[in-house]
């Protein structure tokens, strides 16, 4: 087994044995924690997730950011099989489906759907990240994919990418890959880092 698999099954088994109280509490810390953030603040369509697997819930954040008439959205997989994702606005009541890997999507169609590079602030789950914006995802590569325009940008670098994990998934270092998309930030429910390190918040 590889190093990178053997973290993967490390920290999410870690992950998943938080209690639902320690989940609620991180959930609500993050939430406070973002919305106190200039990323945040001054983003207007931001991408979110919902969480599987023990990934930290972002719900909070998104009623938060709905309060503060930002433009939400939520992953969906492409259908023609690209192993990409694109993003769809999400708004109170709007109807949910399941993917073919069991997570809830909105359920519109594809004329509704926007890119990556159109989206301010992306929120990622992850399984961990380091000191240098490195991120250990699951193993699917479905953002790598969808954000790996990144590598060819060097100015107007569209969204702004912020790992969610909690504070025990940050690691000193993590061995990457060529195709791997580095992290401009990522947010706990301790604290938000800021990538490089030298411009990471108190």
């Amino acid at each position: 087994m590889s190093t990178r698999s053997a973290l993967r099954r490390e920290l999410r088994a870690r992950r998943r044995a938080l209690s639902e109280q320690a989940r609620r509490r991180a959930a609500d810390q993050l939430a406070r924690i973002a919305v106190g953030s200039h990323a945040f603040q001054n983003a207007r369509r931001i991408a979110f997730y919902f969480p599987v697997d023990g990934e930290p819930d972002v719900l909070p954040l998104l009623e938060r950011a709905w309060v503060m008439h930002k433009d939400c959205y939520l992953p969906v997989l492409d259908t023609l099989g690209a192993n990409r994702l694109w993003f769809i606005r999400y708004e109170p009541g709007d109807r949910l489906v399941f993917n073919r890997f069991g997570i809830a999507e909105p359920h519109r169609g594809p004329r509704r759907r926007i890119s990556a590079a159109r989206l301010d602030l992306a929120l990622i789950p992850l399984v961990a990240f380091d000191e240098r914006g490195n991120r250990l995802g699951m193993g699917s590569g479905f953002y790598d994919r969808t954000l790996g325009y990144l590598h060819r940008r060097r100015q107007w670098r569209k969204p702004q990418c912020f790992g969610i994990a909690y504070e025990f998934q940050r690691l000193e270092r993590i061995d990457t890959a060529g195709w791997d998309v580095p992290l401009d930030g990522c947010l706990t429910e301790q604290r938000l880092y800021l990538f490089p390190p030298l411009l990471s918040s108190p």
